[in-house]
């Protein structure tokens, strides 16, 4: 799960609101893409995973679930591991403070866009609905305090928890979701992605119910234009647990993704690590 999301964040980056003459031509998975403007992350995840992965490492580590807590997990993976790929202002804000603490202090956390959904996939591993939501409420909160961003939140850690538990099959998820959080989600989602927490999981709906492969679900992701790392990183975490999806994903996928102190091995181990939680 953590891997793949962090492959559909890595190749998807390459596209980030790129031109769609670009999209056109080079959304051929045959390759990590370098962005125009930052060619430095290429092959490169970005603050999907990076704030994914604390979520996972909060989760595996079974430190009480607070602001305060989670405040402090997302400054160290930061700090730690300095990355482009956060909004401007977001980056030089991580830079300039210490700790979580300050971060809770100084954040104005009102945002309806998708930065809480993009991170919230692994707590799809809980077996207790009510706990997913009170847990994705608490995390959107630090940076994402609205309804919007909280409702994707949730949506993208019960779409994981839906696979996981094995309550129906892909085509069953959006009725789902709408019935867990007396929402009427969409799956019929046909232009550009913004940064707003509703189309973004609207989007992920609509390729997990359309594709029955990743590799055509990270290509429909990126064919959209827009935020399409979230919404690649967010197909392909949630669509490698459905048993009815095929992972042909292409080998360099995995072999070229970064493996540094925090590439590659190290998110298979927190998979692992999150597998054992179930």
């Amino acid at each position: 799960m953590l891997l793949e999301g962090a492959i559909g964040d890595a190749y998807g980056a390459g596209f980030e609101f790129a031109p769609m003459e670009k999209i056109r031509r080079d959304n051929t998975i045959s390759r990590y893409e370098a962005h125009p403007l930052f060619p430095e992350i290429h092959g490169k995840y970005t603050d999907d995973t990076q704030m994914s992965l604390a979520i996972a490492e909060l989760l595996i580590g079974g430190a009480a679930w607070t602001p305060e807590n989670i405040a402090q997990k997302f400054v160290e993976c930061f700090k730690r591991d300095p990355r482009r790929g956060y909004a401007k202002r977001f980056y030089q804000f991580l830079t300039s403070i210490k700790d979580g603490t300050e971060l809770l202090e100084k954040i104005r956390p009102k945002s309806e866009r998708n930065g809480a959904a993009m991170r919230a996939y692994p707590l799809g591993i809980l077996k207790d609905e009510s706990e997913i939501k009170t847990k994705c409420q608490v995390q959107a909160a630090v940076t994402h305090q609205s309804e919007k961003a909280i409702k994707g939140a949730e949506a993208i850690a019960l779409a994981c928890h839906f696979f996981i538990y094995q309550k129906g099959n892909k085509n069953d998820l959006a009725a789902y979701l709408s019935d867990s959080q007396g929402y009427k989600w969409s799956a019929n989602w046909n232009r550009e992605v913004g940064v707003d927490a509703i189309e973004t999981v609207e989007a992920v709906l609509t390729v997990l119910q359309q594709e029955d492969t990743l590799t055509n679900m990270l290509k429909s992701s990126v064919n959209f234009g827009g935020d399409v790392d979230t919404v690649a990183s967010l197909t392909l975490a949630i669509g490698s647990l459905a048993p009815s999806v095929k992972n042909d994903l292409p080998e360099y996928l995995y072999t070229d993704l970064e493996n540094g102190e925090y590439g590659r091995d190290y998110i298979r181990k927190l998979d692992e690590q999150l597998r054992e939680q179930l």
